[in-house]
């Protein structure tokens, strides 16, 4: 997890992210309470012996998203740590060799990719915020998007091995969905997912079959769930190996009833407040965790 230094609203992703929205407060205010959300969140994965690494974002230059660094790399449990094409020129900053040199000191790093080449052809695949990656039947679900781009996607998944699920995910007024973790969260035995975004029958019959063929339950949201980041959850292991699956309070207040006792039998739920990085940054608790499934030295 990235801890910000100069979070704000970002003008260049609010082009295609319709979740970004401004606040009232100045960079300053904006800032601090960025930060003590951030402090906050930290702390109580840390209380649930959840491990956790925390990065320090630098003040120059300023990267109003660096709260949000599964955009810009991931790691496979083959060993493999890759960097992303980002969208957005501001976005590319975020890139950080220091942050990468510490985990490649403290884990089995086996390959470092780049991929970040195909920004120059405008050409962008952003992280476990464009796939969902489901490690274990070596899947990657994605929806096609200005920041999701299908051959690149394609690509990553064939060096990988993974088969990539694509489809087209929409909101109410028709607009390409920005990324796919938005709307769909899968867990270890269960799969959180805005089916009614799937314009097309036949993709959205097939990413539920596909789902349920690898053992995982179907628990649909709606639009309206979606737009309080009820799609955008982790779920993470402690260190006694127990499940918990990290969403914010937006998100848990979204859910009925029923849903909250489905994803209760799978996984114990933990709400986490981010009220000002949700609303101004447009990601939320899932968007600031990058999971490291490398093995430690």
């Amino acid at each position: 997890m990235v801890r910000p230094a100069s979070f704000g609203f970002n003008a260049e992703t609010a082009q295609n992210n319709v979740f970004q929205k401004k606040l009232d407060g100045t960079q300053k205010d904006i800032q601090q309470k960025a930060v003590a959300e951030f402090d906050k969140f930290v702390a109580a994965l840390r209380k649930k012996e959840i491990d956790v690494l925390v990065f320090d974002d630098t003040s120059k230059p300023v990267k109003p998203d660096a709260i949000f660094p599964n955009n810009w790399f991931c790691t496979l449990n083959d060993g493999t740590l890759a960097v992303f094409p980002m969208y957005a020129a501001n976005r590319r900053l975020e890139k950080n060799d220091e942050l990468l040199k510490m985990l490649v000191e403290k884990y089995n790093v086996r390959d470092v990719e780049d991929w970040s080449e195909y920004e120059a052809e405008g050409l962008y695949l952003e992280g476990t915020g464009s796939m969902i990656i489901d490690q274990e039947h070596k899947i990657i679900y994605a929806c096609i998007s200005p920041r999701t781009n299908k051959s690149v996607l394609e690509k990553f998944a064939h060096a990988h091995g993974y088969k990539a699920m694509l489809f087209f995910s929409r909101d109410e007024n028709g607009t390409d969905i920005y990324h796919t973790n938005v709307i769909m969260h899968l867990g270890e035995t269960y799969a959180v997912i805005c089916l009614e975004s799937i314009p097309g029958e036949t993709e959205r019959i097939a990413v539920s079959q596909l789902l349920i063929a690898t053992g995982h339950e179907v628990i649909p949201i709606t639009l309206k769930q979606v737009h309080a980041f009820a799609g955008n959850m982790l779920q993470v292991k402690n260190a006694k190996e127990e499940k918990y699956t990290i969403l914010s309070k937006s998100a848990y207040n979204a859910l009925t009833k029923e849903q909250k006792e489905i994803l209760q039998t799978h996984s114990n739920l933990l709400p986490m407040d981010i009220t000002t990085i949700e609303t101004i940054g447009g990601g939320s608790t899932r968007c600031m965790m990058a999971e490291v499934f490398l093995d430690k030295k």
